[in-house]
């Protein structure tokens, strides 16, 4: 069973109107999708906060218009960068017997032991688009990368989960990676160089570009 949200449509779309939406502790909306009219609406603050807390940032939300339900999942949100409020939410009617496309965050579980060998955690991807039905839409995607070591990669291919939905991602893009650790070259200006013995004796790499 949804969690069910309340709002109210919006009339006034001036920017002393949005103004006064916000100081009163609410955020404008818009909901919208394939087979619904775009319907501007506000919702309060205080409630959506509690409503994702209870179902998630992918769960499916029944929207509660003046009175009249629709099932919704929050596709985007726009922040305010200085006051860390949300200044507006895009809802995206849903049927949740249909198929969506929608980005779930990657999650990357574990310590990897080529991290703790000194190298270097690298991740291209953080979040990953899916189709699913809306009931169906995982909160994350967690990937467990204890056992990678340094020089190894994971792919999509490597991702395990249960679940009724489809990864939209070629099989061989690169997830997580560790790289090398770096070399640290430490030089003494005072050192003296035996005759006939060069500088890289010892694996430093000193040949000129070029040669």
């Amino acid at each position: 069973m949804s969690t069910v949200l309340q709002a109210k449509e919006r009339k006034e779309f001036r920017h002393s109107a949005l103004k006064k939406i916000r100081d009163d502790g609410n955020i404008p909306a818009v909901i919208y999708g394939a087979r619904v009219n775009s319907k501007p609406v506000f919702v309060s603050s205080a409630d959506l906060t509690k409503t994702l807390r209870a179902v998630g940032r992918n769960g499916v939300i029944s929207l509660d218009v003046d009175g009249s339900k629709q099932d919704v999942v929050l596709t985007d949100f726009q922040e305010d960068c200085f006051k860390k409020g949300i200044l507006h939410v895009d809802f995206l009617a849903v049927d949740k017997s249909s198929k969506i496309n929608v980005d779930v965050r990657l999650v990357l579980v574990g310590e990897a032991a080529g991290v703790k060998d000194g190298g270097v955690l690298q991740q291209p991807v953080h979040q990953l688009s899916i189709t699913s039905t809306p009931d169906n839409i995982p909160q994350q995607i967690e990937v467990d990368i204890t056992n990678l070591l340094v020089g190894e990669t994971l792919s999509v291919a490597d991702i395990l989960y249960q679940g009724s939905f489809t990864i939209n991602h070629e099989e061989g893009e690169v997830i997580a990676s560790i790289l090398p650790p770096r070399q640290e070259v430490e030089i003494n200006a005072g050192e003296q160089q035996e005759e006939g013995h060069p500088d890289n004796e010892e694996g430093r790499e000193t040949t000129p570009i070029g040669e």
